[in-house]
């Protein structure tokens, strides 16, 4: 087996995404030497696949898919490992109009039963009519299948490939057919399967690779990010087919648990672009020793990219100021807007200009919902980052409540409007029709407001806690936690729950490691007291076992799964007396 990774460098003149499907954008990149390159947990190379190859095995595996009788427009369900394999059948349904869908692994191992049940979920929602994974999960995969009559084949990749390929004609995804289902991460509701065109994604990839990254001969990608989610696989997997460019792979628990490796892979194969969540950043600030700096060359990444959370700006100046001496360059920090509605980004702040951040006044955000400008030290302070200009032919707008346009710095309910926006949600109109508005506005969910075109975004509007005519965003309560000594980045959830006669308690759940009583109640009182300093209101603060607070499927913290869990756990008329005893 070939075991050098694929060049960086192409036979092929590049093209930026200018195809109708993604079959025909990988049938063009085969004719190159690019590819991906799967790495393992010590960094080495372990798989290579050119994207020649990539069409060979796709095509074949189409074959033995056409043998198993489905019907065009039939949903595939595939556990999405990071391997070649998963890569190779998700092209294979683009070959003959099958829809994919990337189920996740589990994020640990231990959690069996939440995990079957989730896979058994997405097998239903899903509508799948086969499902497929490695060796690793097949059983998993079984259990979750039990009593599901849906499903016409289940079987591993070595059995599928055991099946003798259909010689009927290949009859590849046409553009305003389903290309894939994307499901939402669930971090504010139940996962939903989001329904992509190959119109869509297409016109997605085209504002990414050219207005948004600016893609050219010589760059090339790095990433651990899961292909189950929208930023690894439409970002990943499909973006460097697209617009031919080599990718080297690590899979997302590797990265979890080294983070240095990745930074090898980039300082090694002189990789330009890689994204990551704010807390792949903080992970590697935090993780990486000084000795391990002096092995990394950082000057070749031209591109960090930032997305898939709400972004906090001293995230990067610790990311930056930890690597400056292997040459990485705050410049690179590139800040996007994207949700899985829109396929993917939706918008993307200037290249080469790093964060720009606007310091606003908390308290005036909170009850006016204006952007006001602050510099004065003694004033609560929100720093926004900007997340850029929508790209082309796409449009943001700000809204209130009634659907009243927003001027310039009043934040209000963000609207995406443009081509690579979804068809709907799979087989659920009512709430297709709740957030598809009139003249083909996507209503996000989420908040922000517009300065001179650029998107600056504050939060999910179900993720505000109304306090007294107060909009406080969660994060601003949960950000008060995580700046206390031994609270990490994502060891906290803010969250309101109703009394039951029309009242309300603020709860703050933080992951403490303090085990000394005296100490922990100094920790409890001393976080009521900073919260009530800077909104004014008292909150009920739960001191948790690290590793409590329930993350989705892409890593993200789950307010609703916190809440819930924070219910099952607490006595809520006890936690009542307990604030009013503080207050």
């Amino acid at each position: 087996m070939n075991r050098e990774a694929t060049t960086t460098d192409n036979t092929v003149a590049q093209n930026l995404a200018e195809f109708s499907s993604l079959s025909e954008a990988l049938d063009y990149a085969a004719a190159g030497v690019t590819g991906c390159n799967f790495y393992d947990a010590k960094g080495k190379l372990s798989v290579v696949l050119p994207y020649g190859e990539l069409q060979r095995q796709a095509r074949v595996a189409a074959g033995r898919l056409l043998s198993l009788d489905l019907k065009r427009g039939d949903h595939i369900a595939l556990v999405a490992d990071t391997h070649p394999d998963f890569i190779v059948l998700f092209f294979a349904c683009q070959y003959i109009g099958l829809v994919p869908f990337a189920m996740p692994i589990p994020l640990n191992l231990g959690s069996h039963a939440i995990y079957v049940q989730q896979l058994k979920g997405l097998l239903t929602s899903g509508k799948a009519k086969v499902a497929i994974a490695h060796k690793e999960f097949i059983s998993f995969l079984e259990e979750a299948a039990v009593d599901n009559d849906d499903l016409e084949w289940l079987g591993t990749p070595e059995q599928l490939s055991d099946i003798t390929p259909s010689e009927r004609p290949l009859e590849p995804s046409r553009p305003e057919e389903p290309a894939y289902l994307q499901f939402t991460s669930g971090s504010t509701r139940s996962p939903q399967g989001v329904v992509i065109t190959g119109k869509a994604v297409m016109s997605n990839l085209q504002g990414i690779t050219r207005t948004g990254l600016k893609v050219h001969e010589g760059d090339r990608c790095a990433s651990w990010l899961p292909f189950y989610h929208d930023m690894g696989l439409v970002g990943f997997v499909l973006g460097p087919v697209a617009s031919q460019l080599s990718v080297d792979y690590q899979r997302t628990r590797d990265f979890a648990i080294r983070p240095l490796q990745w930074l090898r892979l980039i300082s090694r194969n002189r990789c330009t672009i890689a994204f990551s969540p704010p807390f792949g950043y903080e992970l590697c600030a935090r993780r990486i020793r000084s000795a391990d700096l002096q092995q990394l060359d950082l000057s070749c990444w031209r591109i960090a990219g930032i997305g898939a959370e709400m972004l906090r700006s001293s995230t990067f100046k610790a990311f930056a100021a930890t690597m400056a001496e292997t040459g990485f360059s705050s410049n690179a920090f590139l800040p996007c807007y994207g949700l899985a509605e829109a396929s993917l980004a939706a918008t993307f702040s200037e290249l080469d200009r790093g964060l720009d951040v606007m310091a606003v006044d908390a308290l005036t955000m909170a009850e006016r919902g204006i952007a006001v400008r602050v510099q004065s030290d003694n004033r609560k302070v929100n720093e926004i980052v900007n997340c850029g200009r929508a790209l082309p032919d796409h449009e943001i707008m700000i809204v209130d409540n009634e659907g009243g346009l927003l001027p310039d710095l009043r934040l209000g309910r963000v609207l995406v409007k443009g081509p690579s926006l979804m068809h709907g949600y799979l087989d659920d109109q009512e709430s297709t029709n709740r957030v598809m508005l009139e003249n083909g506005w996507l209503d996000t969910g989420d908040l922000g407001y517009l300065f001179e075109q650029n998107l600056y975004l504050t939060g999910r509007r179900k993720d505000i806690i109304i306090v007294n005519g107060r909009n406080i965003r969660a994060q601003d309560l949960e950000e008060i936690a995580e700046g206390m000594d031994g609270i990490r980045m994502g060891e906290s959830s803010a969250f309101d729950i109703e009394t039951g006669d029309g009242g309300q308690i603020v709860v703050l759940v933080v992951e403490c490691r303090l085990t000394e009583s005296t100490a922990r109640q100094s920790l409890v009182k001393h976080l009521q007291r900073k919260v009530y300093e800077g909104f004014g209101i008292y909150c009920y603060v739960d001191l948790v076992e690290p590793h409590t607070l329930p993350r989705t499927s892409s890593g993200k913290l789950s307010r609703v799964a916190a809440r819930k869990g924070f219910t099952d756990r607490v006595d809520l008329a006890q936690a009542i007396i307990s604030q009013a005893e503080t207050a």
